[in-house]
Order: C-alpha cells, then structure tokens, then sequence
C-alpha cells in the first residue's frame, strides 16, 4: 500500500487539433498536455479526465496509445510515462425535477475503466444530447436513469459540486439526494464537495454520513489542476484501485482531503447581482436587504444552513480530514515567475506542498515567500467570503 495524490475532475478545452470541447475551458488542455502537466510540474498520480466522452477526444486518446508513452491497463485507466494513471470520464448534466416542481439541473461525473467502455456509453448517450462532441452538455434523462446507463458501461457515478447554486442536486435540485435516486441511492457511494463546501458544512447532512467526500480541481486550465486534491490509500494506480478507495475497501481509502477554504470559493455566500454585494438573506426573501434588488444567487453556505438535519457536525470516525490548503496559483505574492523557479529546482507542486520544509523553500525563492507557502500551506490565512461567481480573497 502507497499514498497516491487524485485529482477527478479536470476539463478538456480543445482537441489537439482545435476542435473545442468545453468551451469555458482553456485551449491549452487537451487530453496529452494533461497528462505531461500531472506527471512533469503537478505530482498527480491519479488524475480524472471528464470529457472523454467527446468523438473528438476519444480520437485523441486513441492517436494518444498509439504514441508509446502510455498503455490500458487490464484493471482500469491509462498509465502515462509509468507516473500518472487517466481515468476516462464524463460529466453528465441531468434533468431533474426541482424542488416546488420546478425544472431543475445536476452535473454528474461518470467514470468508466477502458476506453470500449465509455466509446459504448458515448453512442448511447448521444440518443439523449444534441451534440455529444461538446462537455457537459444537457441530456433528456434523470440521474436516476444515468445510473443504469453508466453501470451497463461497467462505471460509476459520483455526483459533482453537491451544492453549488448551478447545476447541483442540493444547489437547485433537492433537499436530499434519495429523493432522486430512491432505491439506487446506495450506488451512491461518493460526493463530490465543491470549492464553495468543506467537510464540516456537509457532515451536517445526516444521509451523507456514509458517503466518502471528493475535492477535485474542476480545472478550466492547466494551472488549476489540483487546487483541490485527495490523498488516497491504495495498492496501485488503477481504476479498480481507486473505486475500492472511494468504497472503502480491502484498506484502501481516502485518507485526506486538501482544499480551499470553504470562503474562497465563488459560491460560498449568497450574493447580490444587482448592487454586487455578498449578502446573507433567506431563500423565501425576494428583495435583496442592501438595494432592493432581485437577481440573488443563493450561496453554498446559505443552502446547507436551510437543508441540513444535523447540529452535531461531528464526522464520522472513517471520515478523513480536510485540510484547508491554498495551491500555488491562488497564493499573494506568488507569481508566475516564482512558481516556474520552484518547479525548476523541486519539479512538482506536491513536492513543495508536502515533501519540502520553509528551509528548503527559503534557500531558493528566499524568507518573505517562503513565510507566506508556509502559512498558505498550513491554512494559517485570513480569507474574505466568496459569492455570486467571484473567489473570496486572502489577505
């Protein structure tokens, strides 16, 4: 058994050849550059890739084999340079029927082993979205009908950014998630948190005390991959592996979750479009309080406080940490210039967050920004609330 770094959630932007795939995403992730970026500068050792449901994409990963850095293994996911496993994913927006009758969406990540695998759930799934090539596009079926789909593709589904106001099931869906998967909710076995939730928020959800936590990146650009990361316990990097880790299984698990401060994140308080404030209101309030105002994104934090069944926040006892972490990127004073320096002289972002101490990082880039990693990555920081789209910041 190792420790392994997994990040499950990275976007695809353009094709190698250009051909866009997710179209707020950068041009610069493609399906071989992820890959480099988790194995040369990140340290990632697991890393999911959730548009590979996209023709195009799947002809890059299959000009990708051909190349000779990377091979399927028999147990699931693709190894590149011996460094990095790629799970082949896909993230599946879902029609819901939302709370009051209301229509209601939800993204879904879907992972398969083998590429025949998400090849077959990619021409099914064209049956129930207008242009496949695309990511995350809207499909005309439930999360409780994707489950079935997804498991005849030998996958799993893990529902994604449980909480964010857009396109989630506690976001705009439900109050609880059985109410969509009803008897297949124990298919459920993980969420994904969110940069706008923490452990301690969504411990106060009662269903969910049973159900492993995920912090990914949902990486729109090769720097943002893993800004949110999981340490797993697991015997190898392979797809099976990393489904026994996120059951629970055999001794594999989650042993923690690093990510932003809940605070940090773009929805983490209810916010006011109209005026541009963060605001605490009620869901049932119309009018903003500060301007009267009614174009109001209800945040993260609001909706668990209005939904949650539990005050006793205690985890349970299988539930690792999480640990606030602030990646490079997000770090004041940090630039790009520095980070390209420490990546040069220590070779990935996980070396300098967890096998460096503030000696060796003040011999290179000297005592006033190794302070600052020092405290950034501790979570020792002032942060000032999120909301309505925008990152909270650090002082």
């Amino acid at each position: 058994m190792y420790e392994v770094f997994v990040d499950l959630h990275v976007h695809i932007g353009r094709t190698e050849s250009g051909k866009p795939i997710k179209i707020t995403a950068a041009k610069s992730l493609n399906f071989a550059n992820i890959a480099k970026e988790c194995a040369d500068r990140k340290g990632i050792n697991v890393v999911g890739i959730i548009d590979c449901a996209s023709p195009y994409v799947i002809e890059d990963i299959e000009k990708f084999l051909k190349q000779g850095d990377a091979y399927e293994l028999q147990d699931g996911g693709i190894i590149y340079k011996n460094k990095v496993c790629i799970i082949l994913g896909s993230e599946v927006e879902t029609s819901e029927i939302g709370r009051n009758t209301k229509c209601g969406s939800a993204h879904n990540l879907c992972f398969f082993p083998h590429l025949k695998d998400i090849k077959s759930f990619s021409q099914e799934m064209s049956k129930h979205i207008n242009n496949i090539t695309l990511s995350t596009q809207r499909s005309n079926i439930s999360g409780y009908e994707l489950i079935d789909i997804v498991e005849k593709y030998n996958g799993i589904i893990i529902p994604a950014h449980c909480f964010t106001p857009h396109k989630s099931y506690y976001g705009n869906c439900t109050d609880r998630l059985e109410n969509i998967f009803k008897e297949k909710f124990n298919k459920i076995f993980a969420i994904e948190l969110g940069l706008s939730s923490d452990t301690t928020l969504a411990d106060t959800i009662s269903e969910l005390e049973t159900r492993t936590f995920l912090t990914n990146s949902d990486a729109h650009s090769l720097p943002k991959i893993g800004r949110e990361y999981n340490k797993m316990l697991v015997e190898d990097i392979n797809f099976k592996e990393v489904v026994k880790a996120l059951k629970n299984e055999d001794g594999r698990k989650v042993l923690a979750n690093y990510g932003l401060d809940p605070k940090l994140g773009k929805y983490h308080r209810s916010f006011c479009e109209d005026c541009n404030k963060t605001i605490e209101i009620d869901e049932a309030a119309e009018k903003c309080p500060e301007c009267g105002g009614k174009n109001i994104v209800f945040g993260v934090y609001d909706r668990i406080e209005l939904i949650k069944d539990k005050e006793n926040t205690k985890s349970p006892e299988f539930r690792p940490p999480y640990i606030y972490q602030v990646p490079l990127t997000f770090m004041p004073g940090v630039g790009s210039k520095t980070i390209e320096k420490l990546l040069n002289k220590f070779e990935t972002e996980m070396n300098i967050l967890h096998k460096l101490s503030k000696d060796d990082i003040e011999a290179a880039v000297g005592e006033k920004i190794a302070s600052t990693i020092e405290r950034a990555k501790t979570g020792n920081i002032k942060v000032h609330s999120g909301g309505g789209g925008n990152y909270g910041k650090i002082e």
